[in-house]
């Protein structure tokens, strides 16, 4: 009895293991098959764009937008939200579990309306508006950094909304131990964002020494410091070198003295007002004058520029950049028509 069991508990092994052995003829090296991929543009001009990828044996998907941002999708559905107006070559890649893969692209044309989303027109008279500006004070370390030689107060002898632009003015004045003050306002803690428009219609002041500028600078600057939180110079002007205009982003390994900038020479900077305008998206950081474009960097995670940055406006004098001062400046002004924040 004993040996009729064992027999047939061995038969029973041997037929386990003859069927394991050519039971499994699954192939898990496959390859996906079959990959189709649909785009349903939104029609309110938001910039939402709804697509779908799908594959035979795809495990997941990786879409590439068509303006350098790329996304991994498992479900091969997704909603992606374009930053601006344009038509975009988009490619999806579906990846089986063995690692093979097929791609695929299409087309979508896309219409962004943009939101204006913070804005200055300077129509009230007086100080500038305390729920938007706030101020620097002082000369900061080393003349902020760069050896100026101003004083910044919060006066309104150096920033008064006069007759709809705003003025900021650089004086030649005993101050606090300077000769010079002006002012330098920003809506630190009042107003930061991540991509979008920024557009400014100013006029500059002329003046051997003078340095007018509009930029804006990363709002994580008390955590990581400059050039870390990097910074955007949307418009830049010195005085001894009347007429050209300047658009630079500074960020670790190109700042101060190895910026990543570009020039452009327009015509009366100083008695006339011009548009300075930067695009700021996840792909590319492009610097206007006039809506001529004249400086275009590329955005991406190895630079500092996908988080939230706040706006300064300030009128410097001398320094590393400003220059040798003309001893016959007693005043200089920009005058600031409007300042606007588009997404």
């Amino acid at each position: 009895m004993l040996r009729q069991i064992a027999f047939i508990a061995i038969v029973t092994v041997l037929s386990s293991l003859s069927c394991k052995k050519g039971g499994n003829t699954g192939n898990t090296d496959v390859s996906p098959v079959n990959l189709a991929l649909s785009a349903l543009v939104s029609t309110d001009n938001s910039g939402n764009v709804e697509f779908t990828a799908t594959a035979t044996n795809a495990t997941t998907y990786e879409f590439g937008y068509g303006n350098g941002v790329f996304a991994l999708v498992p479900s091969g559905k997704v909603t992606y939200k374009y930053p601006a107006t344009g038509t975009y070559t988009v490619t999806v890649v579906a990846k089986s579990a063995s690692g093979k893969t097929i791609s695929k692209s299409i087309q979508v044309t896309v219409t962004v309306g943009l939101s204006l989303i913070f804005s200055d027109e300077f129509n009230t008279n007086g100080a500038p508006d305390p729920a938007k500006w706030g101020y620097d004070i002082g000369n900061g370390t080393d003349g902020w950094g760069n050896q100026e030689k101003q004083y910044y107060t919060n006066r309104t002898d150096n920033a008064v909304v006069q007759n709809g632009v705003l003025r900021i003015v650089l004086k030649k004045e005993n101050f606090s131990g300077f000769n010079y003050t002006s002012a330098r306002l920003l809506t630190a803690n009042k107003f930061s964002f991540k991509y979008g428009i920024v557009e400014a219609r100013a006029k500059l002041p002329a003046g051997g020494g003078t340095w007018p500028a509009i930029w804006s600078l990363g709002a994580n600057i008390g955590s990581v410091g400059w050039p870390a939180c990097g910074e955007i110079d949307i418009m830049e002007h010195k005085g001894n070198d009347l007429n050209r205009i300047f658009g630079t982003l500074h960020y670790p390994g190109r700042s101060g003295g190895s910026a990543d900038g570009s020039s452009r020479i327009i015509s009366n900077a100083s008695t006339e007002f011009h548009l300075y305008k930067v695009e700021w998206t996840a792909a590319a950081i492009k610097i206007y004058v006039d809506d001529v474009l004249y400086h275009t960097v590329a955005n991406s995670n190895a630079i500092p520029f996908n988080h939230n940055f706040f706006l300064i406006m300030n009128v410097a004098m001398g320094g590393t950049f400003g220059g040798a001062i003309d001893p016959n400046v007693t005043e200089a002004v920009m005058e600031v028509d409007y300042i606007r924040v588009y997404q």
